[in-house]
């Protein structure tokens, strides 16, 4: 089943504001192709059946493990993955079927910050043209102007605008970072996919890099898809959070809500990874153990997809695929006892 994320869902007072992002049943498969005459044997389901909205000026977080599908999902949102099925709307207009020069209009409003920023920079031009090129390529600003745009958005990002002639490898990794977080910023986007923006920074620089991103969207009216393995840096920053499983959603709810009371047994696991700071607490609290490895999802098992890890599964969920409902305001899970008294 899939459900439509409405604002009234997590506003019970009900609103008539259109998501900026709405995305519908989304499904990205990568073939399986074998032999010399390169047969498709079968398709790896990265992304199986995501729904889910994002509001203008809204933090929706992706959690969950490697190999879940968060990733592939951000990409095929922005289209830099081809959708297998499923829509993706933005600003009320479905951009699954656009021509390339179409999305191409669409792309100033719609950016991307990649996870390593040692990869995702060229280490053959500057700073400058780093920043720059979004510019150039779009025509947005050109000579004086566009220098001047250059030395802003370096401000915007907290480093020094002298430093616009010097290449990537004379900076540190969160440096590089804000040069990748101003090049995404430089045409004025809407919507900026975050992909595990801090993953590859070391923990000392990590709130720095979210508290700009923070102060970035309150500035300049941004919303995030906020993508993480990190639970403890997507609740300072999420408004909402998501939780993926192999492909799939298995829980979705308002932040302080879904952290005081997981209701999916994965997110009860996930949850309980993290660690607490007081010893005492963290030496007496319940753990969440969960045994095995994430199944392939080229064949996910039959069922509920956790069911081969989950600590409290019993006949059913290797059966019945649990339906995705909402069991509190706002407040949406797809497990068979999510709501069943002293589970």
């Amino acid at each position: 089943m899939v459900a439509e994320f409405t604002k009234e869902a997590d506003d019970p007072a009900g609103s008539e504001e259109r998501p900026l992002v709405r995305v519908t049943n989304l499904k990205k498969y990568f073939p399986i192709m074998k032999g010399v005459f390169r047969r498709q044997i079968g398709s790896v389901r990265a992304v199986d059946g995501v729904s889910f909205d994002i509001y203008r000026g809204e933090t929706l977080g992706l959690v969950g493990e490697s190999g879940s599908g968060k990733s592939t999902a951000g990409r095929a949102i922005l289209k830099l993955e081809e959708v297998t099925d499923g829509t993706v709307a933005f600003d009320g207009q479905d951009i699954t079927g656009l021509s390339t020069q179409q999305v191409r209009k669409l792309r100033p409003r719609m950016q991307m910050v990649f996870q390593n920023p040692h990869a995702s920079l060229n280490p053959r031009m500057t700073v400058a043209s780093i920043i720059g090129e979004p510019l150039l390529e779009h025509k947005a600003s050109k000579g004086r102007e566009r220098q001047e745009r250059i030395e802003e958005l370096l401000t915007l990002v907290g480093l020094d605008p002298s430093h616009a002639n010097r290449y990537p490898h004379e900076f540190s990794g969160g440096q590089r970072q804000r040069i990748g977080i101003a090049r995404a910023i430089a045409l004025n986007p809407e919507f900026i996919v975050c992909d595990e923006p801090i993953a590859a920074l070391d923990v000392s620089i990590q709130s720095q890099v979210v508290n700009l991103l923070q102060d970035l969207q309150n500035s300049l009216e941004l919303s995030y898809l906020f993508i993480s393995h990190d639970l403890s840096m997507v609740r300072h920053i999420a408004d909402r959070v998501a939780v993926m499983y192999l492909g799939t959603l298995v829980e979705l709810a308002p932040v302080e809500e879904l952290y005081d009371d997981p209701k999916h047994p994965y997110t009860r696991a996930l949850h309980s990874s993290v660690p607490v700071p007081d010893p005492v607490v963290e030496a007496v609290r319940p753990r969440v153990i969960l045994e095995g490895d994430i199944p392939s999802p080229s064949n996910p098992p039959p069922g509920c997809r956790f069911n081969t890890r989950c600590p409290v599964a019993q006949e059913r969920c290797s059966q019945d695929v649990p339906e995705w409902r909402e069991i509190e305001p706002g407040h949406w899970v797809s497990c068979h006892f999510a709501d069943t008294p002293g589970w």
